[in-house]
């Protein structure tokens, strides 16, 4: 359902995969370009990771889908130390779009994605239709660590407490991933990115650290002064990107944020779950209803013109 990619960029290699719906079409109807998304992954993942997810919203939305493999991830080769920032994620992404000829995309960011999709709305809103923002990591709150085991460490290992309650967090919430009748197929698709990370884990250790100090409230803002839709969501049992963040971004964005069940990574076990919650919920009615419109505008046509010029052209 997916057709993999190799684009050299500087002569590192980036790897990616695009839904196989060449035939897709868009919502204006027959001969319409299609709505193309990006499902951006998170850290020590891969966009293979995301596979199963991006089928769906292929086949009930009719999106053409890319899933990147961000450099230091999954088989892309990292950034020097020197160049690893957001910002220079975020252009090695405009550089894979320019190279498959996509003008405006729909940014789905899980976790270090949705950081990737704020920077990338912020530095090309006119290349932005949307954003559905996935329990992410651009905004300070997340890496302010509090409970029991913080409490009790940081009186004697302050630098260490926070550190410890992350990796405590990911352990707890890893069994998260593996509930749900398909297993053996949320399995298939986690092991290969995983196997990869696993072998070159210090080319990621940079970007980690860079997460660590980022900060994209200013982003976030010139975001919505630009309209671009945003749609936060969160597992509301998340224990790396915790309530407390949920709430930060849903006061910057004014937008309520949508709950859905599980954790950190709630879509890997339920890759339906992102179709459904854009069909069903009416916060993901209202933000598809507002993509379409924005699309119109960039395009700088109705949607009765829209629609008489492409079946016209083809």
């Amino acid at each position: 359902g997916m057709i993999p990619g190799k684009l050299m960029l500087d002569d590192r290699r980036m790897r990616y995969a695009v839904t196989d719906n060449e035939d897709a079409c868009g919502p204006e109807g027959p001969g319409s370009p299609p709505i193309w998304a990006v499902n951006l992954h998170g850290y020590f993942a891969g966009g293979g990771m995301y596979w199963r997810e991006s089928i769906h919203l292929a086949e009930t939305l009719g999106w053409r889908v890319v899933n990147p493999n961000l450099p230091g991830f999954a088989g892309s080769e990292p950034l020097p130390w020197e160049r690893v920032s957001i910002r220079e994620l975020t252009n090695e992404i405009a550089r894979l779009l320019d190279h498959l000829g996509i003008d405006q995309v729909v940014l789905l960011g899980h976790s270090m994605g949705g950081a990737v999709a704020v920077e990338f709305a912020d530095a090309h809103p006119e290349r932005t239709l949307g954003i559905i923002y996935r329990d992410g990591a651009a905004t300070p709150e997340w890496k302010h660590r509090r409970g029991l085991l913080v409490t009790l460490i940081s009186p004697v290992l302050p630098d260490v407490a926070g550190v410890a309650d992350l990796m405590v967090a990911v352990m707890l919430d890893t069994p998260g991933v593996l509930i749900g009748r398909r297993l053996p197929s949320t399995l298939r698709g986690l092991w290969p990115d995983a196997r990869r990370n696993l072998r070159t884990m210090g080319r990621s250790l940079p970007v980690g650290s860079m997460l660590m100090a980022i900060d994209l409230r200013p982003g976030v803002r010139h975001i919505v002064d630009e309209g671009i839709p945003v749609l936060p969501i969160w597992g509301c049992f998340d224990r790396i990107v915790n309530a407390a963040c949920a709430r930060e971004f849903s006061a910057l964005v004014h937008r309520p944020v949508v709950w859905v069940p599980g954790g950190h990574s709630w879509m890997l076990p339920r890759p339906q779950a992102q179709a459904d919650i854009l069909r069903y919920l009416s916060n993901g009615r209202d933000f598809m209803d507002d993509v379409l419109t924005r699309r119109r505008k960039l395009l700088g046509l109705d949607s009765s013109r829209l629609t008489r010029v492409f079946s016209a052209t083809h």
